[in-house]
């Protein structure tokens, strides 16, 4: 079955991106996951999140991408390669080439769902809003929608802690943005995190895989 077209909206959804090759993507599976095996996470998240924006109402679907695409990307997306440097350079670099309303996320969501987007991406969704804030458990952010894509309001954000949400939700503050919040997030960054992702998102193929590797492990 192919995924389905959201159709137009106001709004550029970004997904920031890394090729899913052993022992570059999600290392932190590994123990108790084989780097081949987070791979495969790793492939499955990534599917599971762009069929999920392949179903949102956008003006573009883009996949700002370290390392190069491959079977496990769908129609219907442009595909741009991200920059050197930090991770908040990189997220700066990706609003920077992207004017007008635009929606980042990552890779590391696979139970997102058009419907939990669905304020961020609706016609009316800037009205008295400047940004939207995605923020995760693990005290980072998921989702990051800024009205009018300023590189600013990213450099220099420490990336990567446990107060990096906390961080980034200050700069849009402080800059005298209106900030509205989508729900909090799980990240898939440990074990723990792919089981209790799975769980919230059954019908996935991360779960399938998670699933598969888990009973091929005898886990």
């Amino acid at each position: 079955m192919s995924p389905r077209d959201g159709g137009t909206g106001p709004t550029a959804v970004l997904v920031i991106a890394k090729e899913p090759v052993p022992g570059r993507v999600k290392t932190r599976l590994t123990p108790p996951y084989t780097p081949h095996q987070a791979a495969e996470l790793a492939r499955a998240a990534l599917h599971d999140t762009l069929w999920a924006v392949r179903a949102m109402p956008a003006r573009r679907r883009v996949v700002v991408l370290d390392g190069r695409p491959g079977a496990w990307l769908p129609d219907g997306f442009e595909v741009r390669p991200q920059c050197a440097g930090g991770l908040d350079e990189r997220l700066a670099a990706a609003f920077a080439d992207s004017p007008g309303p635009t929606l980042l996320l990552g890779m590391d969501t696979p139970q997102i769902t058009p419907q939990l987007l669905a304020p961020a991406l609706e016609l009316d969704a800037w009205q008295d809003c400047d940004a939207w804030f995605g923020p995760a458990e693990d005290g980072g952010f998921w989702a990051l929608g800024l009205a009018q894509p300023d590189p600013r309001l990213l450099r220099g954000v420490p990336m990567s802690t446990p107060h990096t949400g906390a961080s980034q939700r200050a700069r849009l503050l402080a800059a005298g943005l209106r900030v509205r919040d989508l729900p909090p997030l799980r990240d898939v960054d440990t074990a723990a995190d792919a089981g209790a992702v799975a769980a919230a998102a059954p019908g996935g193929r991360f779960a399938a895989t998670l699933a598969r590797l888990t009973a091929v492990a005898g886990r």
